[in-house]
């Protein structure tokens, strides 16, 4: 079994190197803040080289037959797979995830190398369009992009990393990609021993173990970045957005949410807070997806409140090793005392709760505030801990309206007897998802992924990433003679 706390190097042109920095970094278990492992980091010269080797080795990468990028595809899926005891170790030690979590994000990560063999054969193909210029024929060709620079978050980094680099090593192109460093191996040494063992060839993938105070924005700002794969807060997504802007290059942005969970008065309560719970409590709230604002019809407000903070006063805490545990610790302490920021600003401004929850070393257990303004601050915060917002709305109508009262539009939810009716109230929310009688936190890798207003740019998934991560070409050739005016 693989023991991935050895590979605590940055993997620059296939050599795993130690960092150049003077600074290492500890990568710490947040349930116990034990030291999993020691990285030295890279320097901006180290990534710098790390971007010569992408875009050298891209251009051979770019001419690869559609068979070898499958092979690469198939076997970086069967080295996951026959490691997935150890990776599934590493994500609950690193992460602080759950055993469910960490199952999940797992299952995730081998679904996109799975849908990505599917569209590997996008790449230099050609169709034909007519003219209406005698003898002319028109070919549209989709090349690869080039050289793209990926950053992800520390959440799920297995999945939100392989979501940008399988699709981008699949259609042709090459990778410098930067995990946070808190979750380094999942989120970066993981991924690059699966693509190491498939052969990908030198230089298509780089992994770098540094941070901000090392690189500054050369991940940005290096000339041989064509595209910005960002998953991660708003406030930087706006960052990379202006720099990206100045220098015209593409984004690929999915960032912050304030997802509504919308129970109508037709819905099914039992289902309801069945949905809720987990759609709230996942991870400890830390996800963009998660529930932020529950948003419950008047005559179904009171049942909803009582059975949801019953069912979250129950819910099991502690190591997430443990099978049994659903709230696990928050990442650092910086988390967690924002998090507990929020609350006592919650209480200070005189927001009711229902549920008052603790601390408990690294572990926050569930708060859940009712009676809560859509438009205050807490309200209106994603709050990315297990701290439950409960907004009574008088109408369907109203609720909806609740709903879009956010800068963010990520996913949505709706629950509903009239999945017609349904249907048409998820088209008015302005999000990029919106899922009838189920939770907010989705994914898969053949659907439209992304966000609207502040929660990003673009979308993943086959077969919308195609058209973010690759070039569309228009060639023509002229048969006959052109006679022109001049």
């Amino acid at each position: 079994m693989e023991r991935y706390e050895q590979w605590n190097q940055s993997f620059i042109n296939g050599e795993w190197v130690e960092g150049e920095s003077s600074r290492t970094y500890d990568i710490l278990n947040p349930y116990d803040n034990s030291v999993i492992t020691s990285v030295r980091l890279a320097t901006v010269q180290q990534l710098h080289d790390a971007f010569e080797a992408a875009n050298e080795a891209q251009k051979a990468w770019a001419r690869s037959s559609v068979e070898e990028r499958k092979e690469v595809l198939r076997k970086a899926a069967e080295y996951l797979q026959a490691n997935r005891e150890a990776i599934i170790d590493v994500i609950v030690r690193e992460t602080g995830g759950t055993l469910l979590k960490a199952n999940v994000e797992f299952q995730l990560a081998i679904e996109i190398l799975e849908e990505a063999l599917r569209y590997a054969g996008e790449v230099q193909t050609v169709r034909e369009v007519p003219s209406n210029i005698e003898g002319k024929v028109n070919y549209i060709y989709q090349l690869p992009l080039g050289v793209i620079a990926s950053i992800s978050p520390f959440n799920f980094p297995l999945n939100l990393s392989m979501r940008t680099i399988a699709p981008a090593i699949a259609l042709g192109n090459s990778v410098v990609h930067k995990p946070d460093i808190q979750v380094g191996l999942t989120g970066g040494v993981i991924i690059a021993r699966a693509f190491e063992y498939a052969g990908l060839p030198k230089g298509v993938l780089n992994v770098i173990l540094t941070d901000i105070e090392e690189i500054g924005d050369e991940m940005l700002t290096n000339r041989h970045a064509r595209l910005i794969s960002f998953t991660g807060s708003t406030a930087v997504g706006k960052h990379i957005g202006e720099i990206a802007g100045r220098q015209l290059k593409r984004v690929a942005l999915e960032l912050g949410g304030n997802s509504p969970f919308v129970v109508l008065s037709d819905a099914d309560v039992d289902r309801a807070v069945d949905a809720a719970i987990f759609g709230k409590f996942i991870h400890q709230g830390q996800i963009c997806m998660i529930i932020n604002r529950i948003i419950v019809h008047e005559s179904k407000y009171n049942e909803f409140v009582e059975k949801f903070v019953k069912r979250a006063k129950s819910l099991p805490y502690g190591d997430p090793k443990d099978p049994h545990t659903v709230i696990g610790p928050l990442i650092n302490e910086k988390q967690m005392e924002k998090a507990l920021r929020i609350i006592e600003e919650a209480k200070s401004e005189g927001i009711k709760i229902a549920l008052e929850g603790k601390r408990i070393g690294n572990i926050l257990t569930p708060y859940v505030f009712i009676d809560v303004d859509p438009s205050s601050k807490l309200a209106q915060t994603e709050l990315f801990a297990p701290i439950a917002t409960v907004i009574k709305a008088k109408t369907d109508e109203e609720a909806i309206a609740i709903a879009n009262n956010t800068e963010y539009g990520l996913s949505s939810a709706i629950f509903t007897s009239d999945l017609t009716k349904g249907k048409e109230l998820a088209l008015q929310i302005d999000s990029g998802m919106t899922h009838i009688n189920d939770q907010t936190v989705n994914d898969a890798p053949n659907i439209p992924f992304g966000g609207n207003k502040a929660s990003g740019l673009g979308r993943f998934g086959n077969p919308w990433v195609v058209e973010e991560f690759t070039i569309t070409k228009w060639v023509s050739v002229q048969t006959k003679k052109r006679t022109y005016p001049f």
